[in-house]
């Protein structure tokens, strides 16, 4: 009697690269996909062609998957990887069909169809009419599933019934664990993150929060975008940090100068990336730690910035976005910010070696820093 094939044994099989004949695949179960919107979607099998119009989740795809591209067929907002050197490493060599850019404006239904899909990964951001939307109901008269694995938004009705930073990442690698046929080793990342945030809450549980003004968009020609006091803002009041008290937006918040440089803050932690347009500092996996701080120091020096007491006392740090942007990286924010706020802390807390175990342990390709730079 042939073996017999049920749902994690073809996806195993899909996942390890070997071939499994579609009669094989008819015998299993179909996937029941709990998405990060709250709902429920039917998948006949394991898909094969997803198409994905946040590519950033590509890095949660990694970190169960041996060759996640392989997966792939298409993606959006492929610039919100904001690393050349991840976007190299984890396509293997291959091309990507673009389906969309930044905006929900820029997908492309007739390019999404046109790849012949079996799955569509979605966030908020790039269909913001959620499972009403008029994509959604276009892509499933065509028989498309789709799921959402991110409903970040900066809507305060919508952020209200955000259930926090570690439920956000349990449900979001637990759906990525149901796609791809490895519950298992999701739930060992989830366990992992869970042990690393456990340790900064009880080194952190005594200390004095440190009012920090994180810049998630940091160039030299606008200012002053600041992280919200919810989605991003939870990371940093994990890492002992407040954002400033004028910031009531649950995501994200443009500040005017004057008030920056009114309101006092001790740390200032900027943002870069591979995407440097606009003078935004060189600041991500492989690329020279120089030109991050020299990133660093250009934005310090625009208009009024010398006035800044975190300027000052040269408490200035940059982040690659991805720390912020990717769920499964945000571990490694908490850990370096950490750090930054509370000095004392650095012989407890250790980023680089949550790094390195998250490597050897979870990416098939690893994620070679710098990550964060300071001045």
């Amino acid at each position: 009697m042939g073996k017999r094939v049920n749902r994690r044994t073809f996806c195993a099989s899909f996942l390890g690269g070997s071939i499994v004949s579609l009669s094989a695949a008819g015998t299993e179960t179909p996937l029941k996909i709990n998405d990060m919107a709250g709902r429920t979607v039917l998948l006949p099998g394991c898909p094969k062609r997803i198409i994905l119009l946040e590519a950033t989740d590509i890095i949660a795809m990694a970190l169960l998957h041996p060759d996640p591209a392989s997966l792939i067929v298409g993606w959006a907002a492929a610039d919100r990887l904001d690393s050349d050197a991840i976007r190299e490493s984890f396509m293997a060599g291959r091309s990507m069909v673009t389906v969309g850019r930044q905006s929900p404006q820029s997908v492309s239904l007739e390019g999404i169809v046109g790849l012949l899909p079996d799955l569509v990964v979605a966030s908020l951001h790039m269909i913001p009419g959620g499972e009403n939307d008029l994509l959604v109901q276009r892509l499933q008269s065509f028989g498309i599933p789709v799921v959402f694995s991110d409903v970040s938004s900066n809507d305060e009705a919508v952020a209200a019934g955000d259930s926090g930073v570690l439920d956000r990442l349990r449900r979001h690698m637990k759906m990525w664990g149901q796609i791809l046929g490895q519950e298992e080793k999701a739930g060992d990342f989830v366990s992992f993150t869970e042990r690393q945030i456990r340790q900064v809450k009880d080194r952190l549980v005594d200390v004095t929060p440190v009012v920090t003004y994180l810049e998630i968009q940091s160039t030299l020609t606008d200012c002053c975008w600041a992280a919200g006091n919810r989605i991003w803002g939870e990371l940093l009041e994990i890492a002992g940090g407040r954002t400033l008290a004028g910031v009531t937006a649950p995501w994200f918040q443009k500040l005017q100068l004057e008030y920056l440089i009114s309101t006092p803050h001790d740390v200032y932690i900027a943002s870069g990336g591979s995407w440097a347009a606009e003078g935004r500092p060189k600041i991500g996996p492989e690329l020279d730690p120089k030109e991050g701080r020299l990133g660093l120091e250009a934005l310090t020096k625009r208009p009024g910035f010398h006035h800044l007491d975190s300027v000052k006392n040269g408490r200035v740090h940059g982040i690659w976005t991805g720390l912020i942007s990717a769920l499964p990286l945000n571990i490694l924010f908490v850990e370096r910010v950490a750090g930054w706020l509370h000095p004392d802390t650095r012989k407890d807390i250790n980023p680089d070696q949550t790094l390195a175990e998250m490597n050897e342990r979870f990416f098939a390709r690893p994620i070679v820093g710098p990550l964060w730079a300071s001045l």
